[in-house]
């Protein structure tokens, strides 16, 4: 992902229009009563909230003397950074859509339902689910495509969706957190300037760690759900299955066509269009779609008719253009995260808690609470990455730390713990793909809050982490 964004700085800005610490609290105290009672209390959409949070945030910017000129280029920068995952999101609907119509999907849950059983179906999904992001560096397709069939698969064998939702998402993360194909693992290194296997090498040890212990978990909860297989429940999904699509392995054309692109280095965009397109065709050419029906299902979604309605209500999406609620909420959030950084709320809140570290280890974990808040409030995982590794750079420095300390706590922190907010980008993309809502598949999203706790435990505990050659510090003036 290309960079050209600066974040703000305590220094950038100008004394008459710098709020106070108490002051940059009031715009993020209001963010999160919006959201807590329009959404929590009221059962409000997040656009809402979101929209009252936007409101009093640029009302903000104007009592601190901005422009609106000053404030739409904030806002105008957020939806540049954004504009990647809106992207992509548009994207993978689409892809869900003519997948599920190539026969990809379904294919991938017929066979899934003769080969896995409800005790070994948890860690299993969440391990191939970490392959296959590993291996085309995209947790959010990994999620659209193979998760997607995994929720079947596991509506078959009796597995809760809530729990088969989790343990795809840990495997997704995890494994994009280690791959070189990886947006967020190379704008976590270039924000940096930090060599990007020096990054992947610093972030294994912590990733390894928190993975082990999901899929530890994600088997021994697959051991508690396990019994007799519901036979039944299997039998009418794969009748229902097989009636209505042509179940052969040329339906996994549009997989190898995605997989192939993303292994030979093409940037996710590319390969996600080049996914719909042979998913496109080979609804045409396997299934025996018309060309213009095939598009049709592109943009507007498939509803299929199979006879069985868990598998109806399994295979239903929503195209191109079902993408709509989502890409609406994901774009009030960036609109709002811009204004907080704009106005120099999130500057003067990073530089006063750079003040109180006092150790490396303080640094460290300090740093992964900052990539979370940030996360929290502008909704989206690259500027969890981008303000945190900018602003904090110098300051790593000061301590005598390498940046891969850096790049690792940002991403360690950043990366996975999106998908776990209801009005992120992440959760609202994984809740819709997936149709778990995130409040309910948070609970088992277990990687999202193992990844920042054993970041903390290494730092706070000193495991992994060099020892500080420098113990002078430069006070930030207030």
């Amino acid at each position: 992902m290309a960079l050209d964004f600066t974040p703000t700085t305590v220094e950038d800005l100008e004394p008459e229009r710098r709020p106070s610490v108490a002051l940059a609290f009031v715009p993020v105290l209001a963010v999160v009563l919006f959201l807590g009672v329009g959404s929590a209390v009221l059962g409000l959409d997040p656009h809402v909230p979101l929209l009252w949070s936007i409101v009093f945030t640029g009302a903000f910017g104007y009592y601190l003397g901005y422009s609106w000129e000053d404030l739409y280029e904030g806002v105008a920068n957020s939806l540049l950074m954004g504009l990647q995952a809106l992207l992509i999101i548009f994207t993978i609907y689409a892809l869900i859509a003519t997948w599920v119509d190539a026969g990809t999907i379904p294919a991938m849950m017929y066979y899934g339902l003769e080969l896995l059983s409800p005790s070994v179906f948890l860690p299993v999904a969440a391990v191939l689910a970490a392959i296959v992001a590993f291996s085309i560096g995209s947790s959010w397709t990994t999620v659209g495509t193979l998760g997607v069939a995994f929720v079947g698969i596991g509506e078959g064998l009796g597995v809760p969706a809530t729990m088969t939702v989790g343990a795809v998402l840990s495997g997704a993360y995890a494994g994009d957190k280690q791959s070189p194909l990886s947006d967020t693992t190379n704008l976590a290194a270039g924000v940096t300037n930090t060599p990007l296997y020096d990054h992947i090498r610093r972030m294994r040890t912590g990733t390894v760690i928190a993975f082990g212990m999901a899929v530890a978990i994600f088997a021994v909860l697959g051991l508690q759900a396990s019994g007799s297989v519901p036979t039944d429940r299997v039998a009418e999904i794969q009748t229902a299955l097989a009636g209505s699509y042509s179940v052969t392995p040329l339906a996994f054309v549009p997989l190898v066509v995605t997989f192939g692109l993303a292994l030979r280095g093409y940037p996710a965009l590319p390969t996600l269009v080049g996914g719909t397109i042979a998913g496109v065709l080979t609804s045409i050419l396997l299934q025996g779609t018309g060309f213009v029906p095939a598009w049709e299902i592109f943009m507007g979604g498939t509803a299929p008719e199979t006879g069985s309605d868990l598998v109806d209500d399994l295979l239903a999406t929503g195209g191109l253009t079902g993408s709509a609620w989502t890409i609406t909420v994901v774009v009030a959030a960036l609109v709002l995260g811009g204004l907080l950084e704009r106005t120099g709320v999130l500057a003067v809140l990073a530089n006063r808690l750079s003040q109180g570290i006092r150790s490396s280890g303080s640094l460290i974990a300090g740093t992964g609470v900052s990539a979370i808040a940030i996360n929290a409030l502008t909704a989206q995982q690259y500027m969890s990455i981008v303000l945190p590794g900018m602003t904090l750079r110098n300051l790593y420095e000061e301590f005598g730390l390498d940046s891969d300390e850096l790049s690792r706590a940002v991403e360690a922190a950043g990366t996975p713990t999106g998908a776990l907010l209801p009005w992120h980008a992440g959760g609202v993309f994984m809740a819709s793909a997936t149709g778990v809502p995130t409040l309910e598949y948070a609970p088992f999203y277990l990687f999202g809050f193992l990844s920042p706790l054993v970041l903390f435990a290494m730092a706070l505990t000193g495991f992994g982490v060099p020892t500080t050659r420098r113990t002078d510090r430069i006070q930030t003036a207030d």
